[in-house]
């Protein structure tokens, strides 16, 4: 039994003062409003519940830093996606669990508590699968063990390269399954994440281009009832190409075709109709939003303020993990809506903090998204932090929040997830061990 203290804490009613939080193994065993501190183990300025992140490539974590050269021509997605798969095709199992884990303790230190791993690196470097179909996919585990984040493990479905179908390239040899090896895939996922601590499994047909309708009302059905994520309507492009295929844009395509409901996420959605915005947030489906990669690769701005007044849920994720930040994310998100509306404070309620409306809707968002409960109260999984404000000591505990999001010295000194401390004093528990050989790694990769 652990018992922590917190000045301030963000409960699902609101900031509440003097909160008690009981931890009992795994979960929350009781919440205390207007508590003394007398008794506590830990005592906190400001608790929240921790926030999943919904969106994640994690073999990606090892190309930051490396795609930001301009090329001969106009930069690109899809220029930029051309390099990845270059840098995919080189990297072994191996290589995978040691950038995974790298990136997951970065995630918890952060202030993610679980992440959803849109994963679509299936096969050996020639694209054939290993003798363990589900060989990267257990990296992957592995990995969210070692870091001890809370796994979504979300399989990707890829069976081609564009609307069509066009056959997939060479470049993607490693990501491509027909229907029935992909359920295979799906049958020792399922197994593997059976036996991996604050784990659950979904599935991910990747996008309208790289699967057909058929084939995603099949891969949906594997789902059972797991949260179901796909990519759409990220990039101008790919709403053209759509467009020409099929006649319908992407996100009117998925609706009109496909039951779209609240487990299901759509990830960036950045180029909506009005006519999708409004039917989107009708399904109660996620947006997932990555604004720091949407901000790297160009993509545009998602429509936020319009899509939170029509009842749109969101969630936030860092996709491509060119910088790991929750803070970042929050912020470039709405950053990016004042710059569109050429307002302040635009995803907030009238009179209400903008900080803690970020935060609650991501929280919300994510957990939805990611098939998990969230919130600090009896019962709930144990996944928390704690904001340090020692850059900050003159703030009234309503404000940090709003410092923490918009960068005002307030930082993230612990977290917990499933009740276990995972970071202290800003520091993952296990930083030093898997750094040195996530570095070790990286240079392996960089030279060949």
């Amino acid at each position: 039994m652990t018992k922590l203290f917190a000045s301030a804490a963000l409960l699902p009613r609101g900031l509440a003062r003097d909160v008690m939080i009981e931890i009992d193994g795994p979960r929350i065993n009781k919440v205390d409003v207007g508590a003394t501190a007398a008794g506590a183990d830990e005592r906190h300025a400001l608790i929240a519940a921790g926030v999943g992140n919904l969106h994640s490539h994690a073999f990606q974590r090892a190309m930051a830093g490396l795609a930001e050269q301009k090329g001969s021509s106009d930069d690109s997605f899809w220029s930029w996606r051309s390099t990845m798969y270059k840098f995919a095709l080189s990297m072994t199992p191996d290589d995978v669990e040691a950038v995974a884990a790298q990136l997951y303790i970065e995630m918890l230190e952060a202030g993610f508590t679980r992440v959803g791993e849109f994963h679509y690196l299936h096969h050996n470097e020639a694209g054939v699968p290993y003798a363990n179909i589900a060989e990267m996919a257990e990296r992957i585990a592995a990995a969210s063990v070692e870091a001890g984040i809370g796994l979504t493990l979300l399989p990707v479905f890829y069976a081609h390269s564009g609307f069509g179908p066009t056959p997939p390239t060479d470049g993607q040899r490693r990501f491509v399954n027909d229907r029935d090896r992909f359920s295979s895939l799906m049958d020792a996922s399922r197994q593997i994440v059976d036996r991996t601590p604050s784990a659950c499994i979904g599935v991910a047909p990747h996008s309208l281009r790289a699967a057909t309708i058929p084939e995603i009302r099949d891969v949906v059905a594997l789902a059972q009832d797991g949260p179901i994520h796909i990519h759409v309507a990220e990039q101008m492009l790919e709403v053209e190409d759509c467009l020409h295929a099929t006649g319908a844009r992407p996100v009117e395509l998925l609706l009109s075709n496909v039951d779209v409901t609240s487990n299901w996420c759509l990830i960036h959605a950045t180029h909506l109709s009005d006519i999708e915005l409004n039917a989107l947030a009708a399904t109660g489906a996620v947006a997932g939003l990555c604004p720091i990669t949407e901000a790297n690769l160009g993509d545009g701005i998602f429509r936020g303020a319009d899509f939170r007044r029509a009842g749109g849920r969101y969630g936030v994720g860092s996709d491509s993990n060119v910088e790991i930040s929750l803070a970042g994310e929050l912020r470039l998100l709405e950053y990016s809506q004042r710059l569109a509306q050429r307002a302040r404070n635009v995803l907030a309620p009238a009179g209400g903090s903008t900080g803690q409306a970020l935060l609650d809707d991501a929280s919300a968002g994510a957990g939805q998204a990611l098939g998990v409960a969230t919130g600090i109260a009896e019962g709930m999984p144990a996944d928390l932090v704690a904001l340090n404000r020692t850059g900050a000591e003159y703030l009234p505990h309503e404000s940090l929040l709003d410092a923490f999001v918009f960068g005002s010295g307030v930082e993230i000194a612990e977290v917990w997830v499933a009740g276990r401390k995972r970071v202290s004093g800003g520091r993952h528990v296990n930083r030093d061990i898997i750094r040195s050989r996530f570095d070790k790694v990286m240079l392996g990769l960089v030279r060949r």
